[in-house]
């Protein structure tokens, strides 16, 4: 009886080693890419801080001009664009207009930085579109779509990072000591320095594999929460104990009340922004749609509580032509339930920025163990089908000189 279950164990340990194996050769490069790439894009916003001084701004002790000045003045520089958002920073920080568009298939965007107290212009940036090469738009597209086409690569990076989370159980269980000997507690816990090549390369992969399992698991499926809508879905429901996910959804103005501010010589986005501000006086940051498309759209506007991360957010909503503030659910993070600030705060602790900048560093960190692991594991692979070619070569050998013998004993 025991036998049969140290058997049964036996199997079920060679099939997961199995597995381990060749999902993790198979989804090796996806990984080592995605990983990396992300690794790269945890401070992009650092980055381009350090080296995009129009970003910021004198600080001026006194109010933000109206949204209406600063999209005049970004229009005289995109005369033949419409704008799709207008961001305001901090008070250090710039104003950004941005223009989105599709032409003969191609994106292009561009962002006017003005200055949010004057409205004076800054600088343009054409960052998707041009001629100008953007690095992290380069990273972007890696992390996201391996640099194919978006609905060809991004389904192979949902894949697989499905499989990573895969191989990280499947690794736990390889980790695993068979037994609590000391010298197999060391093993897993504890990376030999001094040893060979070989043990140490195991060690990187067994020993950083099994530390940041926790955090990489976290990485994983916040990224597959963008990567398949039933997996969002799925993440929902549990975390709301069975309810499901709300669609995105915008109020609609009463179009029965057109023309009631027209008349009005402040125009209604400046008038929807001042009524923000006296309920966001403390807010870091506001981004809001400047053109109301359609005649039953509402006005938008988020307001960022934190700088540096967009979890902690309120959205305001207003009919056009009221101001009449319109709530919807999971508007406001400290208002909401546990699965819509779950939801809202999935990029955030996707990158790390949840828990400021050392979360943002513990993230860079993890990103660069997961990129490592398929590079010690094929290492891993590869030493052990030399050793088992050297094991079989002095029995060909043997088998040889065995055979030589033979024939020059028929020969004399």
């Amino acid at each position: 009886m025991k036998n049969k279950k140290q058997q049964k164990k036996s199997g079920i340990r060679r099939l997961n080693d199995w597995l381990h194996l060749w999902l993790g050769l198979g989804s090796g490069l996806i990984v080592f890419i995605v990983s990396l790439t992300g690794c790269i894009y945890v401070f992009q916003q650092e980055i381009k801080d350090a080296l995009e001084p129009w970003r910021f701004v004198e600080v001026q002790d006194k109010a933000f001009v109206p949204p209406s000045q600063i999209l005049d003045t970004a229009q005289t520089y995109m005369p033949d664009s419409k704008p799709t958002g207008l961001t305001y920073s901090n008070k250090e920080g710039a104003a950004a207009v941005g223009f989105s568009s599709f032409t003969d298939g191609k994106r292009s965007f561009t962002a006017v930085f003005l200055n949010p107290y004057t409205g004076e212009f800054l600088k343009k940036q054409q960052s998707i579109g041009g001629d100008e090469f953007d690095f992290f738009r380069f990273i972007v597209d890696g992390h996201r779509a391996l640099w194919l086409p978006y609905n060809i690569g991004r389904p192979i990076v949902g894949v697989g990072t499905l499989v990573f989370v895969v191989l990280l159980i499947t690794g736990l269980i390889m980790w695993w000591p068979k037994n609590l000997k000391k010298s197999n507690i060391n093993k897993s816990f504890k990376i030999k320095w001094n040893g060979t090549f070989k043990r140490v390369n195991y060690d990187l992969h067994n020993v950083l594999g099994f530390y940041s399992l926790v955090l990489a698991f976290v990485i994983a499926v916040t990224g597959l929460v963008w990567s398949f809508e039933w997996f969002e879905d799925s993440l929902y429901y549990v975390t709301s104990a069975g309810e499901e996910k709300p669609g995105h959804h915008h109020p609609h103005s009463d179009t029965s009340q057109a023309g009631l501010l027209a008349n009005d010589s402040i125009p209604v986005l400046d008038r929807a922004w001042y009524k923000t501000l006296a309920h966001e006086s403390d807010a870091q940051g506001f981004y809001m749609t400047p053109i109301i498309e359609d005649e039953d759209d509402a006005i938008e506007i988020i307001a960022y509580q934190n700088h540096g991360s967009w979890y902690n957010h309120t959205t305001y909503y207003y009919d056009q032509y009221t101001l009449e503030r319109f709530r919807v659910q999971g508007d406001d993070f400290k208002e909401a339930d546990f699965a819509d600030q779950l939801s809202m705060m999935n990029y955030d602790i996707h990158i790390g920025a949840v828990l400021g900048f050392p979360g943002k560093l513990l993230a860079f960190f993890i990103s660069l163990i997961c990129a490592s692991l398929p590079v010690t594991g094929f290492l891993v692979w590869l030493n052990k089908k030399k050793r088992k070619k050297s094991k079989n070569q002095p029995a060909t050998l043997f088998k040889s000189k065995r055979t030589e013998t033979k024939i020059a004993e028929k020969v004399y």
